[in-house]
């Protein structure tokens, strides 16, 4: 019997993942979606699957085992918690929560229903942990390679910013990949952080600081910077290279398409992450399907990962509301 998944959330995201659960993950059929939009639901939904404008009605309903939580950032928290009332296991997009105080509601009644049963039922979509070349770069870092790790760059451009981006959103929405996956490939806990911006782009709306310069410490020593610019307008690319003693090693450029022609040379670059990160979104849901149908825990970023990237996010926040001042990360 397929695991059956309602996908709460038929934006962007949700689509994908409804496209994905219904065609390239084996074992899963999507019976249920909710958005707000229910015509928006009814296009992403496969013919067989029920729609609905209410989350509560998906969650609670016999026809679902599993649930994927696509919706807004600001309605994460509340619909896991919901999961949690319900007993159903869920893969919540990140961020885990947009606020502090509510990722450590949902850490702590997690916490709670492992106490009590052995086993968490979330699951956090922090995708880069199945991209097969962050994985190859976690290996190689890892296994000592190329000796100690020094110092590693990031770059992470989006074509366009979304509507009522923030400094603050675009820490806790986009620099959020950053601050998860690199202490995931150090195994070393971020320390201190600081924000920087410069000179802003014409296209910077609301007052945007971007691109946004930011330093990561962690308690190996090492320092990553990331160059947050949310409005290159080319594209999207994202890059990371870590500088060891003996050598780097760096993921391969995003580009999609090589062509050669009369003398030159081009590349076609995505307009937006999906098509970069294509792959580890499919890995991530197939792992979470495959864990499920055997009863085992999905091997997926979990609550206390998304409360550590929200905490490190606050420090940052906190380092751009104090002029860039090198600021400690807190795990108490």
């Amino acid at each position: 019997m397929p695991i059956r998944v309602g996908v709460i959330g038929a934006g962007i995201m949700g689509a994908d993942h409804i496209r994905n659960l219904s065609t390239t993950i084996g074992g899963a059929e999507v019976t249920f979606v909710a958005d707000l939009d229910a015509g928006r639901a009814a296009t992403a939904a496969p013919p067989s699957a029920r729609i609905t404008t209410d989350p509560s009605e998906l969650i609670n309903s016999s026809e679902v085992d599993a649930v994927v939580v696509a919706s807004h950032d600001s309605t994460h928290a509340g619909l896991v918690l919901e999961c949690f009332e319900a007993m159903t296991p869920v893969l919540c997009e990140k961020p885990l929560a947009p606020t502090l105080l509510e990722s450590l509601e949902v850490v702590a009644a997690d916490a709670d229903i492992v106490a009590a049963t052995g086993a968490s039922l979330l699951s956090l979509g922090f995708m880069r942990r199945f991209d097969p070349g962050y994985m190859a770069l976690r290996q190689s870092v890892q296994g000592r390679i190329q000796g100690e790790p020094l110092v590693v760059h990031c770059t992470s451009r989006n074509a366009a910013a979304g509507p009522g981006t923030t400094a603050e959103s675009a820490i806790t929405n986009s620099a959020i990949h950053e601050l998860d996956i690199i202490p995931w490939m150090l195994n070393s806990p971020i320390t201190e952080v600081s924000w920087q911006a410069g000179r802003s782009s014409r296209h910077a709306e609301g007052g945007l600081k971007d691109p946004a310069f930011m330093t990561l410490r962690t308690a190996d020593g090492t320092l990553t910077t990331l160059e947050l610019f949310l409005n290159a307008r080319y594209g999207y690319t994202t890059s990371c290279e870590v500088v060891s003693e003996l050598g780097t090693t760096g993921l391969n450029e995003s580009a999609l398409l090589g062509i050669r022609q009369e003398g030159s040379s081009q590349e076609g670059i995505p307009a937006d992450w999906r098509p970069r990160f294509a792959d580890a979104y499919r890995l991530q849901l197939q792992a979470w399907i495959s864990a499920l149908a055997t009863g085992e825990q999905p091997p997926l970023a979990g609550a206390q990962d998304g409360l550590n990237a929200s905490l490190v996010a606050q420090a940052m926040i906190q380092s751009l509301h104090s002029d860039g001042a090198y600021t400690k990360v807190s795990y108490s």
